[in-house]
């Protein structure tokens, strides 16, 4: 066999591979989402609580509510499938691993789960206010500020999601020390790199142009990537030369 065909091969293996694990994600996620249907309304309530009693939000179209109400259980069922979901992404991009290393992986599953749900909560319950706030406030003496459902909720939902998946860092950190390929000393070298990754990032996130809201997204994202430092530290292992 050619070299050319052992490469195909092998890249039509990471293919078959990367198929089943968005198959077996995409399940996850399915199931995540069954089980959000039976909380969509109350969380539903919790996302447009922010608009306060100054502002509305209004359905457009005749279907818009239905809509809404899965793109809500949506975010409940990424939120309760991101175990399985960490699992197989970590688990693709760092194929063979050992037995020790899956069950390690599959210690931080868990914890992973636990920081996105605090990145979705974070982002939904104490950025989301400020930033409604100051949107809704900006040129109000000329535009009521009236939301269509659709459009609001797809905002909170791109922001929410974003955030907590943001708040992954230090377990990718964790992991990627634990494999080798980064290690504590060349995280802390390469601090000030990630501040201004940090900065930027939060800026893409941050819808608003003020630095108030950029600071609450930039601080605590600045303390994530110094506790994956703090579990680097525990975890790294050189890789073998």
């Amino acid at each position: 066999m050619s070299a050319d065909d052992e490469l195909q091969m092998t890249i039509i293996e990471h293919l078959m591979e990367l198929r089943e694990r968005i198959i077996k994600a995409g399940l996850a996620l399915l199931g995540g989402m069954f089980i959000g249907v039976f909380f969509a309304r109350r969380f539903l309530e919790l996302l447009v609580a922010p608009l306060g009693p100054e502002g509305r939000i209004q359905s457009l179209k005749p279907a818009e509510n239905i809509i809404v109400f899965f793109k809500v259980a949506l975010i409940l069922g990424v939120v309760l499938a991101m175990p399985v979901i960490f699992y197989q992404f970590m688990a693709f991009v760092a194929p063979g691993l050992t037995k020790e290393e899956k069950r390690a992986l599959l210690r931080i599953v868990p914890a992973a789960t636990f920081l996105f749900a605090l990145g979705v909560g974070f982002g939904a319950f104490v950025i989301l206010p400020f930033t409604l706030g100051y949107l809704q406030s900006f040129l109000s003496d000329i535009i009521q500020p009236d939301y269509s459902v659709d459009y609001y909720i797809a905002f909170v939902t791109n922001f929410t999601l974003a955030i907590g998946g943001a708040f992954e860092t230090p377990l990718v950190i964790a992991f990627l020390a634990r494999l080798g390929f980064v290690s504590p000393d060349g995280l802390r070298r390469s601090r000030r790199y990630a501040i201004v990754i940090i900065a930027i990032l939060a800026a893409v996130i941050t819808p608003t142009p003020d630095p108030f809201n950029m600071m609450l997204v930039m601080a605590p994202l600045l303390l994530l990537y110094e506790f994956g430092i703090i579990l680097a530290r525990l975890t790294y292992r050189p890789r073998p030369s």
